[in-house]
């Protein structure tokens, strides 16, 4: 699951981007909340495991 923490901070990172340029719309909050479900769906299996 390392994978998705890192697709999961990109994502963020480029959403801060997207805040401070006010570029990316409202995709970048799409994804913003899939990384956020991706984040706690790995949080939660890591914590089961």
């Amino acid at each position: 699951m390392g994978f998705l923490r890192w697709l999961g901070g990109i994502v963020v990172f480029f959403w801060l981007l997207g805040l401070f340029f006010k570029i990316g719309g409202g995709l970048i909050h799409i994804l913003l909340v899939v990384a956020a479900i991706v984040f706690i769906f790995d949080f939660i299996k890591g914590k089961v495991s």
